[in-house]
């Protein structure tokens, strides 16, 4: 069975392993270079997605996966076959990488770290038995096996996904002597409390870990597998899953090769919890085993459901990630899957979800922010008007002939400033989703801020007025200004429009340029009186209602 992996990394060797962004005063994303904090000059980062079976049509749970990785890498600065490979770059995920288990690069790897496990001492022939489905050259666990009624009414195992008819089979296997491993894995934990996140998943391995570990079959009969690597030294024999396909984190960096170690363990993987004992007890244990350390980080996310239903082809519910992306907009669904989802319990999808929230953060807060405050009515010059420190003077409370701002002003002002490091925070604490809720909140409280001194209503004729209009507008730019740079690992395309409406250059757009507001700290402002971009229509479209009940006649 083909199996492929999307795989993105970029840097120099690491001294230490890093946050994904610095702390004060580090250097952080910017458009076109990788920046990290000074402390970690040299760090490389490697973030991998799940290992997907390719045999079968993608679904929004394979792009969620790809997203958060693809996210994760945009805010540091880092800058698939079939199906897969085009939803991801119809979906802007930029991979550096995407590793098929059949290229002769993964074969040379498997069978290197396979001969190394056997040096070692940690492989031995023994007796496997369990369901096998000969349609789809596969073993299945109990627990993806069910009964049918057969052709003369008597029950029938079968696979529980395919439906095809299941025996059960007994070999003889390799085993991988993983019961070795259950304390230096409990070790490996306890010392790094976030090598696995978010915790629930941390504390459930710790649990599973409580109880002791069975050794491993790794190799299946070749007869059964003919279309695997064959176990070096022995063609009657093929490897199985568990070492075939994880080795492929390794493959991609060039093991076995030496160049692999400047990039391993600074290595994280994006996985679903469903495939979380692979990778937080399989993968680390066969690492162990071959004198390698664990990953850097394990991240873990739930399922998408479907209107409160697991997504399954029997039920018909699986959601067609392409045709989303058709009827959303790329930038939509992007920002729809990392608004909603939430790593640490499964999330709902439908339809009307999407059009209600993509309707009111994209299309009315923000589009319609922008809108507003370069609207030829209320900016006739087309430009970032100037910033009047009489009308908002730095500390509230300050009293003056010409002071127009309210105590919620200053409110606006402090969490708009507070913003860079909350998202980064989220970031780092992989919590996305509060990432994007709290630019929306700042953009709704800007949207409040322009309502509340309705700029529309002042004159730029008027000595009193043109001053304090200047302000409101400078402000609100100011915060759309610092909303769309932090949308940039999410909706590119979105914030590059909505950045270069306001004029702000590429080489303006980086996390190290994110200074908001400096007038009102007594700086320059190096946007202050220059144009602004060119009008290039609406930043983002209303889903109206007549489309959303399109969109569910079409059904997904």
């Amino acid at each position: 069975m083909l199996r492929a992996s999307v795989l993105r990394a970029l840097g120099r060797p690491a001294a230490a392993r890093v946050p994904l962004l610095g702390g004060p005063g580090a250097r952080r994303y910017g458009s076109g270079a990788p920046t990290v904090g000074e402390d970690a000059a040299h760090a490389r980062a490697y973030f991998t997605t799940p290992v997907f079976y390719v045999n079968a049509a993608p679904h929004i749970g394979h792009l969620y996966s790809a997203l958060l990785a693809d996210a994760l890498c945009r805010l540091r600065g880092l800058r698939a076959p079939g199906a897969f490979r085009r939803l991801f770059r119809d979906a802007g995920v930029a991979a550096t990488d995407f590793i098929r288990t059949t290229e002769a690069r993964h074969r040379a790897a498997v069978q290197h770290f396979w001969g190394v496990l056997a040096a070692r001492g940690l492989l031995y022939k023994g007796l496997y038995e369990g369901w096998y489905c000969a349609s789809d050259e596969c073993f299945l666990p109990d627990a993806k096996v069910t009964r049918q009624p057969g052709p003369a009414g008597e029950s029938c195992p079968v696979s529980l996904e395919s439906g095809h008819p299941v025996s059960w089979t007994k070999e003889e296997n390799y085993i991988f002597r993983l019961s070795q491993f259950r304390e230096p894995l409990r070790r490996w934990l306890r010392s790094n409390p976030r090598a696995i996140v978010p915790e629930p998943f941390h504390h459930a391995v710790l649990q599973w870990l409580e109880e002791e570990l069975p050794d491993l079959s790794v190799s299946r009969r070749s007869s059964h597998l003919p279309w695997g690597i064959p176990v070096p030294g022995d063609d009657s024999q093929t490897v199985y899953v568990w070492v075939d396909a994880l080795v492929n984190y390794l493959t991609v960096i060039g093991y076995p090769n030496a160049e692999f170690r400047s990039w391993w363990p600074a290595a994280s993987h994006i996985i679903g919890k469903d495939i979380l004992k692979f990778h937080a007890i399989y993968w680390p244990a066969l690492l162990l085993g071959a004198g390698l350390s664990p990953p850097h980080r394990i991240y873990v996310h739930s399922h998408w459901t479907v209107c409160g239903q697991k997504m399954s082809k029997s039920l018909g519910n699986v959601v067609d990630p392409m045709a989303c992306l058709d009827r959303y907009t790329v930038d939509g669904f992007r920002y729809f899957l990392l608004r909603q989802g939430v790593p640490s319990w499964d999330c709902d999808y439908y339809d009307e979800k999407v059009v209600k929230l993509l309707d009111s953060e994209l299309a009315d807060a923000l589009g319609g922010l922008l809108s507003r405050c370069t609207a030829r009515r209320i900016n006739p010059a087309g430009t970032y008007p100037a910033f009047c420190p009489s009308c908002f003077p730095r500390e509230p409370g300050a009293q003056g002939p010409a002071v127009r701002a309210q105590a919620e002003d200053y409110a606006l002002v402090s969490a708009v400033a507070a913003l860079p490091k909350q998202v980064a925070d989220c970031y780092e604490n992989f919590q996305i989703y509060k990432a994007l809720e709290a630019v929306s909140s700042c953009v709704r409280q800007t949207n409040g801020f322009v309502q509340r001194h309705a700029p529309w209503k002042l004159s730029w004729e008027s000595p009193a007025d043109a001053p304090w209009l200047g302000t409101v507008l400078h402000v609100a730019l100011e915060c759309l200004r610092v909303c769309g740079t932090l949308l940039q690992p999410v909706t590119p395309n979105l914030a590059d429009k909505l950045l270069s409406r306001l004029g702000v250059s590429a080489a303006e757009r980086g996390l190290e340029e994110l200074s908001f507001l400096p007038r009102f700290y007594g700086h320059q402002c190096p946007f202050e009186g220059r144009r602004l971009g060119p009008e290039t229509g609406l930043l983002f479209p209303r889903l109206d209602q007549s489309r959303a009940r399109m969109v569910k006649a079409q059904g997904t």
